[in-house]
């Protein structure tokens, strides 16, 4: 196993530039699609010093290009789920077992022990197909807790209503995960005061509702399940980490994934904490692939290193990980 792989998960804001360099000079040289890119930026191990100087890859290429370390063989190929007509992402992951620890350690250091959680995930569109790794994330979690509650829905609102009052009875914590498009489809026909509930979206609207700003998604659902706040969770397929919100859309990411912003002007210069910029994400885990992307989400890193998601590029695609705006 690759040495750096010690590193990732160990890493922390004291060694975090060392760490890094030390991945991109790997993927420099093992990852071919990457060497083309950053050869086309004149950028390279022997010149790049710093964060700042590391050509972050756009995440298009996840779509037109194997983004894999030669002579490496894929062990599980999750993939996007799009939008009718668009071409899907493909993310080539090597080894499942760094996926694997990166979203269970990342679970573990905001939410504890998985033990402690029943699980029950609300993910229609991402259930329909195979290759998803939000649900391979929620299936391992839901094993991993070991309880007979936890379990996945379809469409059947019905019985997900019919479970949740069972367990809000039951005083264990439960979490519920769920695609936004589909957690509002429910609060509209169905109100529970479930106040120890944790309500989790993720994955936008999917195309299936219209966009609505965060703050009135959360206020729906708030109302339905009677909470205070709506946690969030931000992936998307070309990344092996999360990043978690427990309310208000402030995101917190674990040491391994860092989040800066670049100017939406000059798309090679990162900028300063506070300012809205074009999300650009470090995700040590994806050490067989690339490391660094260049999204196009709208974000802003906060002084204290949390982070919000403030919506789309203009001439961006629509993307599934994250649809609403602010």
């Amino acid at each position: 196993m690759n040495s750096l792989y010690s590193k990732i998960f160990t890493v922390t804001d004291l060694n975090f530039e060392e760490t890094t360099l030390e991945v991109f000079a790997f993927q420099y040289e093992h990852v071919k699609v990457y060497r083309q890119f950053c050869d086309s930026l004149k950028q390279n191990p022997a010149n790049v010093k710093s964060i700042s100087q590391i050509p972050f890859l756009p995440i298009e290429f996840f779509k037109t290009h194997a983004v894999i370390a030669e002579g490496e063989t894929a062990s599980k190929t999750f993939e996007s789920s799009g939008t009718t007509g668009q071409i899907t992402s493909k993310h080539h992951v090597v080894d499942l077992n760094v996926f694997e620890e990166s979203f269970l350690k990342c679970f573990e250091q905001f939410y504890g022990d998985v033990n402690q959680y029943v699980i029950i995930a609300l993910l229609p569109s991402y259930l329909e197909r195979n290759n998803s790794s939000l649900v391979y994330m929620a299936k391992d979690l839901m094993e991993r807790s070991r309880q007979n509650a936890s379990g996945f829905f379809l469409n059947d609102f019905d019985k997900l209503y019919d479970w949740l009052d069972v367990l809000k009875t039951s005083k264990r914590k439960v979490i519920l995960l769920g695609v936004t498009f589909a957690l509002l489809d429910f609060a509209a026909q169905y109100k529970i005061d479930f106040p120890d509930l944790i309500v989790m979206e993720t994955g936008g609207m999917k195309g299936r509702r219209e966009e609505l700003t965060r703050q009135a998604v959360h206020l729906q659902l708030k109302n339905s399940f009677g909470v205070k706040n709506i946690h969030s969770e931000y992936g998307m397929t070309e990344l092996l980490s999360q990043a978690y919100s427990k309310g208000d859309g402030i995101f917190q990411s674990p040491p391994w994934l860092k989040i800066f912003t670049r100017d939406m002007y000059d798309p090679l210069r990162l900028q300063e904490e506070n300012k809205t910029g074009v999300i650009n994400v470090i995700d040590l885990a994806n050490l067989y692939s690339c490391s660094f992307i260049a999204t196009g989400d709208l974000g802003k890193v906060n002084f204290n290193g949390t982070f919000e998601v403030l919506g789309r590029m203009a001439d961006a695609e629509v993307r599934g990980c994250n649809l609403m705006v602010v």
